[in-house]
């Protein structure tokens, strides 16, 4: 049979030509065509739940967030195991569920578990539950290059966290778009310990009013002419003038303002970012 074969083939070439230039030609457009996974994902399902509290030990946060996170998950449904890592200022909860559970079902049921859990936990520590990625997911790098040396690094930052980010979580599988470097644009009042100490204005109370001067207030509303007009109180600070002029105390009659205890400033702020995600950026 296979003679028969040699000789059909050798005697008919160009059906032989033809249907192979065929097979390479559909070949081709298959493999540009359909979806394939050369790593498949052989990963567990798994949620990670993630608690930030500064400042504190591994041995206050294992004490207090995550023995108590993790013995409520244990009764979580379909789980397989919990495991947990604490190191200084973080912790973290693996839950690893059966094979086969859906994601977002599993998702979904840790949210559900950690409301019931919210009340245990210390005043100020939210826990937050990672991005849906899986331990297989492609880590994607890029960088952002101001090759004509106009922009510095903290317009870079912001075309980053303002712009850039929200486009890259559009696009099908990116779960999470973390921002490495740059400077974050912060305003900054930089006080004077002297004139805090000859006006007689503590920390607090400064800390406080700044906090107190952007607000808006809502009002009633005042009819004139046939028509009804809202009245609002806008106390936004716009610029760093704005901030200068706020009232701190009164001193003889006279307000003491901002600029009278220090200098207001544009100033970078340190940022923590999130080890978990699909995509990250630094400008």
């Amino acid at each position: 049979m296979i003679s028969r074969w040699i000789d059909w083939c050798a005697q008919n070439r160009f059906l032989v030509f033809t249907g192979t230039l065929l097979l390479v030609l559909a070949g081709i457009w298959s493999l540009r065509r359909i979806p394939l996974d050369a790593l498949p994902d052989i990963s567990d399902v798994q949620v990670i739940v993630h608690t930030p509290w500064a400042g504190q030990p591994p041995s206050l946060i294992e004490d207090q967030v995550t023995y108590p996170i993790v013995t409520k998950l244990l009764a979580a449904p379909h789980v397989k195991a919990v495991r947990a890592q604490t190191m200084f200022g973080d912790s973290y909860v693996f839950v690893v569920f059966e094979d086969g559970t859906d994601l977002y079902w599993a998702r979904s049921r840790v949210l559900e578990y950690m409301q019931q859990i919210t009340g245990r936990l210390p005043a100020g520590v939210h826990p937050v539950i990672g991005p849906d990625a899986t331990g297989a997911g492609w880590v994607y790098e890029y960088v952002l290059v101001d090759r004509s040396h106009q922009r510095s690094l903290a317009e870079l930052r912001s075309i980053q966290d303002w712009y850039l980010r929200y486009q890259l979580e559009t696009i099908p599988g990116v779960a999470e778009v973390a921002t490495i470097g740059g400077f974050v644009k912060q305003y900054q009042v930089n006080l004077d310990p002297n004139r805090l100490r000859a006006y007689n204005i503590p920390l607090s109370t400064v800390i406080e009013k700044v906090r107190a001067s952007t607000n808006e207030v809502g009002g009633r509303l005042l009819e004139m002419g046939g028509a009804q007009y809202m009245i609002r109180g806008l106390g936004y600070l716009r610029s760093l003038n704005d901030l200068e002029a706020v009232p701190v105390a009164t001193k003889n009659g006279t307000p003491v303002l901002v600029r009278d205890l220090g200098t207001v400033s544009f100033g970078p702020t340190s940022v923590k970012v999130s080890p978990s995600g699909k995509a990250k950026g630094k400008p």
